[in-house]
């Protein structure tokens, strides 16, 4: 095992935190919000969708003793702050928000294996820690919701989570267990950007 399953993992949720910071951060300046409200709104997506994982397993809120995931949060928060031309010339939300979706698929996947829970708990919490926090901010900026409006979002980490299980189940390399989930996540996500692909949507008769 040439990387520690641990530090691996730490190392994940921190650039989860930076990016859904920035990925909250660059529509709030588009909001012309204040540097305040630029600074909140960069704050849920980092670590709302963990905080809600972590109260529905009965754990203690990580962020309450994790100073280092609110540094890294305020990093992404300033960084969309300071170069708002930069970020928007690339257009990088949605792919930014696609790399975040998939690194917090995994660790919210992972924390849920590594308490014991049942197989199938861990691809749903790690649903929940990668689309809670996107879901306050979109509301918040006053955008569709993307879990609501973008099919193919929630059901990628589902899938890329159930992956996870999978390859730690056949006895796979933790790290690699999670390197190959996090990729399932951002390539199913990023072919549903690319080629805008939908899941079916219900027949309506009235149509």
């Amino acid at each position: 095992m040439l990387i520690e399953p641990l530090i691996f993992l730490r190392a994940l949720d921190l650039v989860g935190v930076f990016v859904f910071a920035l990925s909250g951060g660059i529509p709030a300046v588009r909001k012309n919000m204040d540097v305040f409200g630029v600074l909140v709104v960069a704050f849920f997506p980092a670590v709302g969708g963990g905080t809600i994982r972590d109260l529905l397993l009965d754990q203690p809120v990580f962020w309450l003793t994790d100073p280092m995931s609110l540094l890294f949060a305020l990093l992404g928060g300033i960084c969309a702050l300071t170069a708002p031309n930069f970020w928007s010339r690339l257009k990088t939300v949605v792919w930014l928000d696609a790399i975040g979706l998939s690194l917090f698929s995994m660790v919210g996947a992972y924390k849920a294996y590594s308490l014991g829970h049942a197989a199938f708990v861990a691809p749903i919490m790690g649903a929940i820690t990668a689309t809670g926090g996107g879901v306050v901010r979109d509301l918040l900026c006053g955008r569709e919701v993307m879990l609501l409006k973008e099919d193919i979002y929630a059901t990628a980490s589902l899938i890329g989570g159930a992956v996870f299980i999978g390859c730690v189940i056949m006895g796979m390399d933790l790290v690699l267990c999670l390197i190959v989930g996090a990729s399932i996540v951002f390539v199913i996500r990023a072919c549903a950007i690319r080629f805008e692909l939908n899941l079916p949507r219900p027949f309506n008769k009235d149509h």
